[in-house]
């Protein structure tokens, strides 16, 4: 008998390819990484099925050269507003969310979902956003209200949630089972949409991510399937599709993959699992991802010919 393709089971890959590549190319590299270049890349994504796209992030240029001003306005201008696409920019403070006005990313302008994120783990947080935890909540708070008030979608997302191993060291500094709840509800309570945990450094197994994921789902109860996404940073793109099955299997519905498997972050963490394996892995289990499988594979190999191995990182 015909499987009902009403009742398939179905997830939604979020392509993180230009902000998290993009975020480290330097300037060197951006002749090739033009906005030119980024729109076309947007494009094919969308072209290929993809619902959700993180496009940049308003951070300042003098750390990531291609999140200048006139690049991100002239790739805003180039996308435009994508009907049934929803375009996601992150920003750290105060200072990335005035910015994000600035460029037009509110609802009346380009209507880009607004990205918030922190980290887990004091140390990674003072690393990568330079204060600490509840310091940075508190600045958040306010923010996150304003741009709710405004009709602007907020993403939340947690770093770091699985565990952080500081530079030189060797020991993995995870968080409190408590704190990441507590956390989890900062996101809920002010109106979230989306919450995202990210293994940033790939540092969990399969049995880890199950552990912490079933922890949370637990403490709230049974949420919607498209609340909560997984974001796995790993050396490995076979080992971190490992670890999104298992959060799969615990009924998340929401992964974020990068074409090639590339990005990361400043602090340390490897890069990502590659989201065209990702789309074979769940398309060889009968999940609908909603994404020409084909055409993901040409643009990973585009931006390897094209871009990868033409900037130096």
């Amino acid at each position: 008998m015909d499987t009902d393709p009403d009742m398939a089971e179905k997830v939604c890959i979020v392509d993180v390819t230009l902000r998290e590549y993009g975020q480290n190319v330097p300037a060197a590299g951006l002749d090739v990484f033009s906005p030119e270049s980024r729109i076309r890349i947007a494009s094919g994504l969308m072209d290929a099925g993809f619902t959700e796209l993180e496009i940049f992030s308003c951070v300042s240029p003098r750390v990531s050269p291609a999140m200048n001003g006139d690049a991100l306005r002239r790739i805003a201008r180039g996308l435009g507003r994508r009907a049934g696409v929803t375009l996601i920019t992150l920003v750290p403070n105060r200072r990335g969310f005035d910015r994000f006005l600035d460029l037009g990313l509110d609802p009346d302008g380009y209507d880009h979902a607004l990205g918030i994120f922190f980290s887990a783990v004091e140390a990674h947080n003072r690393a990568n956003l330079g204060r600490g935890i509840d310091e940075t909540l508190e600045a958040y708070r306010p923010m996150i209200r304003e741009a709710v008030s405004m009709g602007i979608r907020v993403y939340g997302y947690v770093s770091g949630a699985f565990g952080y191993r500081e530079p030189g060291r060797s020991e993995i500094r995870k968080p409190d089972a408590g704190d990441l709840n507590r956390y989890v509800g900062f996101y809920l309570d002010l109106g979230v949409e989306r919450i995202t945990l990210s293994d940033l450094q790939g540092v969990a197994g399969e049995d880890d991510t199950s552990r912490v994921l079933e922890g949370i789902l637990q403490n709230i109860g049974t949420p919607d399937k498209t609340l909560f996404g997984y974001h796995p940073h790993h050396v490995s793109g076979e080992k971190a599709i490992k670890n999104s099955q298992a959060a799969f299997d615990l009924g998340i519905r929401r992964f974020d993959a990068s074409l090639g498997g590339t990005g990361g972050c400043v602090t340390g963490a490897p890069g990502n699992q590659p989201t065209e394996g990702l789309v074979r892995h769940f398309h060889g289990m009968g999940v609908e991802t909603g994404l020409n499988e084909r055409a993901v594979f040409e643009l990973s190999g585009e931006m390897a010919q094209r871009i990868y191995g033409k900037i130096p990182q």
